[in-house]
């Protein structure tokens, strides 16, 4: 069966909504990657530290450069991730709607390159 990503955006801010706020979202998101895994359809999910605390890695010269913070500065980033392995694209927007009706941001869904066939 074919994986799919579902990206979570979240606008551009370096703090954490409160406990009351976030607690129950967790709650739903829970809930939905527990139903995912009774499914056989759940393959992984995570959320991503802020943008400010990642590393880019380019070549200069034939070597290897680091460089701290964002590649590129937008009003949205990659806040979090869950790859599914279901039958079509239909299935997977039908986890995507329910994921976005209880996160309440833009999420995006893709395939992966079937390198298989």
């Amino acid at each position: 069966m074919p994986h799919y990503l579902i990206s979570v955006y979240q606008p551009q801010s370096e703090t954490t909504p409160p406990p009351e706020v976030l607690g129950p979202i967790m709650e739903q998101v829970n809930a939905i990657n527990r139903e995912m895994q009774q499914a056989g359809v759940w393959v992984y999910s995570g959320g991503l530290d802020y943008p400010s605390t990642a590393t880019v890695i380019t070549t200069e010269g034939g070597q290897p450069v680091l460089t701290d913070g964002p590649f590129v500065e937008l009003k949205e980033y990659l806040g979090g991730f869950t790859i599914i392995d279901v039958t079509d694209l239909d299935v997977a927007l039908d986890w995507a709607r329910r994921l976005q009706a209880a996160i309440g941001l833009p999420l995006e869904v893709r395939p992966f390159f079937d390198v298989h066939s």
